[in-house]
């Protein structure tokens, strides 16, 4: 690819909006990873996924790593999604209102499809 990338008309500016939790954190009976891909469905948001992490510390400094069997059961993992950004600021806007402690993270990204679905 050279320097200068052109897209083609079916890319879109949006968002990379990212959650980080815990695999065993809870909301409503459900784990935050289902709640936070059900409510991005249910509202025809976009789509979403959930990645696990194999060692990660937060804002409270404790490690958690595969390798402590203490700590093990409870890493740290991530939900992502590629939004419009009126989709993202409604999908935080339903997770404020639910009062679910996450951290986020917001980026501003260019993306399409490639292949048969991506070519007019």
């Amino acid at each position: 690819m050279s320097d200068e990338t052109s897209f083609d008309s079916s890319s879109h500016q949006g968002v990379f909006l990212r959650f980080y939790t815990h695999v065993h954190a809870r909301h409503n009976g459900l784990l935050v990873s289902e709640w936070l891909l059900e409510l991005a469905k249910r509202h025809k948001l976009g789509g979403g996924s959930v990645f696990r992490a194999t060692a990660g510390f937060g804002r409270h400094g404790v490690l958690h790593h595969e390798a402590f069997f203490e700590l093990a059961d409870d890493l740290p993992q991530k939900i992502e999604f590629l939004l419009s950004e009126p989709n993202a600021q409604t999908l935080l806007r339903l997770v404020c209102e639910a009062g679910v402690d996450l951290v986020y993270a917001w980026s501003p990204i260019h993306f399409g499809m490639l292949g048969k679905e991506g070519t007019g």
